[in-house]
């Protein structure tokens, strides 16, 4: 026996504003929301416990010190990853230097709120 991953928790200042920001870029829809502000959003028609994980954007007023130790990478579905890079940037998703070299596949990028996450070059079939 296994485990799966069913959801990913981030906590965060403004969970309306991220929720909008990664249904987005993921596609994801609102599922639910919890009496203390947490929106947890998922594939459209799958939910809790479906083929992908979803996310709970969960509020927070404890500051982030440091670059995260676990971050989200993201591929492009119907796209190339440069087209994708412009869809991302026009959602508000901005550089980040992390010490990466400039020859990476990949751009690290970060959400509204400077939670790092990678755009790799690899498109994938979409779900």
């Amino acid at each position: 026996m296994a485990c799966r991953i069913s959801e990913l928790v981030i906590d965060c200042a403004d969970p309306e504003g991220l929720a909008a920001f990664w249904s987005e870029v993921l596609g994801f829809t609102e599922l639910g929301r919890e009496d203390d502000g947490a929106i947890e959003i998922g594939p459209p028609d799958a939910g809790h416990g479906g083929p992908q994980a979803t996310l709970i954007l969960s509020p927070s007023d404890d500051p982030r010190t440091g670059k995260l130790r676990l971050h989200i990478d993201v591929n492009p579905t119907d796209r190339d990853q440069d087209a994708e890079l412009e869809r991302l940037l026009a959602l508000g998703a901005r550089p980040v230097d992390v010490g990466q070299t400039g020859s990476e596949s990949w751009h690290v990028l970060a959400d509204p709120e400077g939670n790092e996450f990678c755009l790799l070059r690899t498109r994938l079939q979409p779900l």
